[in-house]
């Protein structure tokens, strides 16, 4: 680094909005380096830059970071900035922000703008107050990338201006309107690649200038005596006392280039007198007169802390907006995320000093009356994330978050009137702002491990046992624990580290820290034992050489072993297979015995076998369906003794009897569980039931009272006879699980739900 005394008449600043060119002259202070060194990874970052920027990394992986050495000391530097009338604020900010030396509080250099305070040249100097993934885009490089710089992300920079998606239209100078076909995006991607100028750093920065609106007296080309001249961009438009002075110079840069050579004019297309020709022209001598010497950054544009060629510093300085970096940063990110290019490859090139503080200056909006100095162990009292913020509200940025217990040390204790914020360091470095209600004090005593263990790890349904659980150190036994189970359809657990089964299966049960996230995990399986044995039938009569099937259900559904037999007590008169398939032998009765292996669980089927009856005696008609003796196919609507009777012919003597073994006739309706008796000479030859699917009751209606009934059986309220179970199986799947297009779950105790 050198240090040079020297004698300058010219300084070039830009204000918000307005081009500044401010003649001083005398003796002063500047410095001139050497040719700067550029190096690309976090790893050649100071340490207080690298948390940041690892964190940035994390997310936008395709992300470059390219560290700029200054080589200049960071306190020379603020001396340099911190002049009057080089770095302003809007009057209206408080006086943290402003100068309030004597003789220059509130003195208006520019309309509206004051000298900023040493403070706020500090904050908006130090690039790690930025490095949060909206404001690092004032470190972006502003050269020109046809990969990233399409007419879409122009147009999302745009969006909220008069400038977005319209057309083009101008006046010339006798004051005809022009119109053409393009819009001011095709002008600025038009401009970006002429000028080799990122288009969205072109977007934003005309945004900057001239705002929002078409009608700025600096585009309007209507102005008197500048009639049909464009300045996008203010260049030239110096502070003046006159009614639109400072407009009317940059309207006359834009008319003659304030004198410039004819080389210089035609270089950055002077005259502007289309608004094409403004916005390219424009954009040449931005790249020209800063990207493309260096100054290749919204940052480096306002701090002239980088000179390619080795020139004088300090001076070159395109706004004497302090914030103005701050602010461009927000709407260039916009654009980048609402055009969905955050994950494309972009560099940020970031300036590093020589000497600087290890805390970063605080944003003057920040009040340090509202902060006590403090070093205490915190943790997040939250139960997923918590916000980490770059300053004390939910309007800053989010710089990261950390996870439930997660511990942070509070460097300031908020004090500040209404929500109290905490300033907090993370374990990585990072420095920010945490709501304190979130924000619990470590306790002296910490739990450093935590032991589980059951008597079993195989429990049954609906058992409880204990978890015995063991606390270290001895001191920390008192500290809060949470239980918790991952399955709760097969392990719950309280709070008091109770455990019991639910479902089958295997669940894990975890113990966890309130106060530091300890946890420690014990696995647990539950065993679902035999409870019963459904059969769907009591008793059936069959003739000789017929077969049926009997279904058995294991109890509950979610047994672990299911695993049953069948066996015929007389095989010479009904045998029986594996599976349950009854056939008829010869005539007779005899038990089919059902047995679950776990429990020896024991159920019986009453078999009649009957001689087989002629086809000749006894026939139904084809809508009824017979198996073995069972009928369905039954209409609901056409159920009475008449019409079931017109749809069998025998020539044996026909008995109906409801489910109660009443005899029902005419008008009656057959429902589930009526029985056809088949009479010869008054004694029963043969017995068929009738099953009338969703008639759960008997009654030989479908309506919500069937419902009611399955309801109390899937509770398990009232086990219903086999045959009323097996109407309400209208799948046939030998699972109750829907009944009419209702879905029924009992572990939600009888949700109903349209299927």
């Amino acid at each position: 680094m050198k240090v040079n005394i020297s004698s300058k008449n010219k300084i070039i600043l830009f204000s918000a909005g307005i081009l500044l060119f401010a003649i001083l002259s005398g003796i002063y202070l500047y410095h001139q380096v050497d040719a700067l060194e550029r190096k690309e990874g976090i790893e050649n970052f100071p340490l207080s830059y690298q948390p940041y920027l690892r964190e940035l990394q994390k997310k936008y992986p395709n992300w470059k970071f390219t560290a700029l050495y200054t080589n200049l000391d960071w306190y020379e530097v603020i001396k340099e900035e911190n002049v009057f009338g080089k770095n302003l604020v809007p009057i209206s900010y408080s006086d943290r922000w402003k100068n309030t030396k004597p003789g220059e509080y509130n003195v208006e250099v520019d309309a509206g703008w004051v000298d900023a305070s040493k403070q706020a040249v500090e904050y908006c100097m130090d690039p790690r107050n930025f490095l949060n993934e909206v404001r690092i885009f004032q470190f972006e490089g502003l050269s020109y990338d046809e990969d990233i710089n399409h007419l879409d992300g122009i147009e999302k920079i745009l969006y909220g201006t008069e400038f977005y998606n319209a057309k083009v239209s101008y006046l010339d100078s006798n004051g005809s309107e022009i119109h053409t076909q393009k819009k001011y995006a095709d002008l600025i991607l038009e401009g970006g690649k002429t000028s080799k100028v990122s288009t969205y750093h072109i977007a934003s920065r005309i945004k900057q200038e001239v705002g929002p609106f078409l009608s700025h007296a600096s585009i309007r080309g209507n102005i008197q005596g500048f009639e049909g001249l464009y300045n996008f961009y203010n260049i030239g438009a110096t502070s003046s006392a006159e009614p639109m002075g400072a407009i009317k110079k940059g309207l006359q840069y834009a008319k003659d280039g304030n004198g410039a050579s004819q080389t210089t004019k035609d270089k950055y297309l002077i005259p502007w007198n289309t608004k094409e020709r403004a916005v390219t022209g424009g954009a040449t001598f931005i790249g020209s007169s800063y990207i493309h010497l260096g100054q290749n950054t919204i940052y480096l544009q306002k701090f002239h802390v980088s000179d390619e060629k080795g020139g004088e510093l300090f001076w070159h300085q395109y706004m004497t907006n302090v914030l103005a970096p701050y602010s461009e940063s927000k709407s260039i990110y916009t654009g980048y995320k609402n055009s969905n290019l955050l994950n494309d490859s972009i560099e940020f090139i970031i300036p590093i000093y020589e000497n600087m503080p290890e805390m970063m200056t605080e944003s003057p909006n920040i009040n340090p009356n509202d902060y006590e100095e403090d070093n205490t162990k915190m943790y997040a009292n939250v139960t997923n994330t918590l916000n980490v913020r770059t300053g004390p509200s939910t309007s800053y940025e989010i710089l990261t978050t950390i996870g439930s217990k997660e511990e942070v040390t509070r460097i300031a204790k908020g004090k500040q009137s209404g929500e109290l914020w905490d300033k907090v360091r993370l374990k990585n470095g990072m420095i920010g702002y945490i709501f304190q209600s979130y924000l619990e004090e470590v306790p002296q005593d910490q739990i450093t491990e935590i032991k589980l263990s059951l008597d079993k790890k195989q429990i049954n349904k609906n058992e409880i046992i204990p978890l015995k659980v063991t606390i270290l150190p001895e001191e920390a036994k008192n500290e809060p624990i949470y239980f918790s189970s991952d399955d709760e359809s097969i392990v719950i657990v309280d709070q008091e580290g109770n455990v019991q089964g639910v479902g089958r299966g295997t669940a894990t049960i975890k113990a966890e820290s309130k106060t530091n996230g300890v946890s420690a995990s014990i696995s647990v399986e539950v065993y679902s034992k035999v409870e019963d044995l459904i059969l769907d039938t009591e008793k059936r009569s069959l003739q000789i050489g017929d077969s049926f099937q009997i279904s058995a259900t294991v109890m509950p559904e979610d047994a672990n072993n299911k695993k049953i037999s069948f066996a015929s007590e007389k095989a010479e008169i009904a045998e029986v297979t594996e599976a349950g398939k009854v056939t008829g032998i010869s005539e007779g009765q005899t038990n089919i015995v059902v047995k679950t292996n776990e429990g020896n669980i024991e159920k019986k089927v009453l078999v009649n076998i009957i001689p087989k009856i002629s086809e000749d005696d006894l026939t139904f008609d084809s809508s009824l369906h017979i198996e073995g003796d069972e009928i369905t196919g039954i209409d609901p609507s056409q159920n009475t003794v008449e019409e079931i009777s017109k749809k069998i012919t025998s020539k044996y003597e026909l008995e109906f009897v409801n489910y109660k073994e009443e005899k029902i006739e005419g008008t009656n309706k057959i429902g589930t569980g009526s029985m056809l008796r088949i009479k010869k000479e008054k004694d029963i030859i043969a017995s068929y039931q009738f099953i009338l699917y969703g008639d759960c009751n008997g009654d030989g209606k479908i309506n919500s009272v069937d419902l009611l009934v399955l309801q109390r059986q899937i509770l398990e309220i009232e086990m219903l006879k086999p045959y009323f179970s097996k109407a309400g199986n209208v799948r046939k799947n030998r699972k109750i699980t829907k009944f009419c297009g209702f879905t029924l779950n009992p572990k939600t105790y009888f949700r109903i739900a349209r299927d």
